[in-house]
């Protein structure tokens, strides 16, 4: 096979996002790296569920291990005859796909890919374990090629040696990035905003593009606007969990405020990702409000006084009107202009 995940980060590596194997799934908690590497071993696709939820991995780990919970799925009701089989696999398809809420138009998609795949394979007598699990395998490759698009387009619009700010965990599509910044000799150098609560910027993003041999600085996430500015940033780019057909985007949340300051100072805001039919706008978006507890603590350890309350959304809206480019592995498309992307 073919390794697309060949020179990046420890991890990107397919068996470090989310693999099954030996009736289980294994997949790195990105919840504690890289301050600790420890893998979360899941043996029952409600334990995968549970973990999306949980937020072992993030960023396309959930897809990845929602894949790969099917064919843990398949192995669980290998014995069910194929009428019962196929209700089963379409329950477990079901709680994959809704273990977090703002996402699920996506991972619907790639449930359905290996559902279909397995009971297919049940009815012709074949293994519908294995079956999930190439579902799951293509996905990953079909993920990994088109960032590895992406990649290429946006570094286009990277100067050399720039300055690049990021938000949260783009995860594939930075690391595809990356490798098309080293292959151009373009040294360029990263900031990127912590990320709270979860701090994926800083344990993630910038653990990925220091893992590749690049410069990168964290900063806080009340920092971006002044750093954009004093530090003579280039380009702030991110990646999306959705994004709306009107242009619309979905992310972590503080991207908007990244975005509405890039748009003050004209600094360009490209996006990266594939356009959603699934999301025609904003009002189509469920929100994800996730425990406000977290907020009020930094790696387990509580920074308030008693009684002060917190307020977690997961995600925020960045308006049309401040990106740049939506940039796809067809091309880049004027946020405005999305539908182009499906006539190609």
């Amino acid at each position: 096979m073919n390794r697309l995940d060949d020179d990046l980060a420890f991890i990107l590596k397919y068996e470090n996002v989310a693999w099954y194997e030996n009736g289980m799934v294994r997949m790195l908690d990105r919840r504690c790296y890289p301050i600790a590497t420890e893998f979360k071993e899941c043996h029952t696709h409600f334990e995968v569920a549970q973990a999306i939820k949980d937020m072992v991995t993030q960023s396309w780990g959930p897809y990845f291990a929602a894949g790969m919970g099917m064919a843990l799925a398949a192995k669980e009701y290998e014995s069910l005859g194929c009428e019962e089989y196929r209700d089963a696999m379409s329950s477990a398809a079901w709680t994959l796909s809704h273990a977090r809420p703002t996402t699920t138009a996506h991972m619907q998609e790639v449930v359905t890919n290996c559902l279909n795949a397995a009971v297919k394979a049940k009815e012709e007598g074949k293994d519908g374990i294995d079956a999930a699990f190439d579902s799951a395998l293509a996905y990953y490759e079909d993920v990994y090629a088109y960032c590895g698009a992406m990649g290429v387009l946006l570094a286009e619009r990277i100067p050399r040696n720039g300055i690049v700010m990021t938000q949260c965990w783009a995860e594939t599509i930075v690391g595809m990035l990356l490798k098309a910044l080293r292959k151009n000799g373009n040294d360029a150098k990263f900031f990127c905003p912590e990320t709270r609560p979860y701090f994926q910027g800083a344990r993630l993003t910038a653990s990925c593009i220091c893992d590749m041999g690049f410069d990168v600085t964290v900063i806080t996430d009340n920092m971006p606007g002044y750093v954009l500015k004093e530090k003579h940033v280039d380009v702030f780019t991110s990646a999306a969990d959705v994004i709306c057909m009107d242009g619309t985007i979905c992310n972590k949340v503080g991207t908007f405020q990244i975005a509405l300051c890039a748009n003050y100072y004209g600094i360009p805001y490209y996006v990266t990702g594939k356009p959603n039919m699934a999301h025609p706008d904003a009002a189509s978006l469920n929100i994800e409000e996730r425990d406000p507890e977290l907020v009020l603590h930094a790696f387990e350890q509580k920074t308030v006084m008693d009684g002060v309350k917190g307020y977690y959304p997961a995600f925020d809206i960045t308006p049309a009107s401040l990106v740049t480019g939506c940039v796809t592995e067809k091309g880049i498309f004027p946020p405005d202009a999305l539908h182009g992307y499906f006539e190609m």
